[in-house]
């Protein structure tokens, strides 16, 4: 039934591909040389010995932020290939786009309201 010698490629292609960064972690760990001292074991930052504790909070307002940004930039990708083919897909896609961008702008009504967009 199952035609699975077509796949032989496919299959060659993902154990190749699995095993290429398997095998250079493993040859990277058999040829780093392994000094441990107390240089080694310092925290360092642009050649800067750090002053003060490194636990450093920052407000959730800037995750937000961003996590917005992507999700709103990522969505916006995804109308090219939309606008793209619309002339072969017609009314149907057409539908499906407008339904896609009032769900984006409810969500980005709802940010607004919630104040995720405030920088304040």
């Amino acid at each position: 039934m199952f035609l699975l010698h077509e796949y032989d490629i496919l299959w060659t292609f993902l154990i190749i591909s699995s095993l290429f960064p398997i095998l250079a972690f493993f040859i990277s760990g058999l040829l780093a040389p392994v000094r441990e001292g107390p240089e080694k074991l310092s925290s360092y930052e642009s050649g800067i010995e750090p002053m003060g504790d490194a636990w450093l909070q920052f407000r959730i307002r800037y995750y937000i932020f961003a996590l917005i940004f992507v999700v709103f930039d990522v969505e916006t990708v995804f109308l090219y290939p939309w606008a793209m083919s619309f002339d072969i897909l017609g009314v149907s896609l057409f539908i499906e786009a407008f339904i896609f961008v009032l769900i984006l702008i409810g969500g980005s009504v709802y940010a607004w309201r919630k104040g995720a967009l405030e920088w304040s």
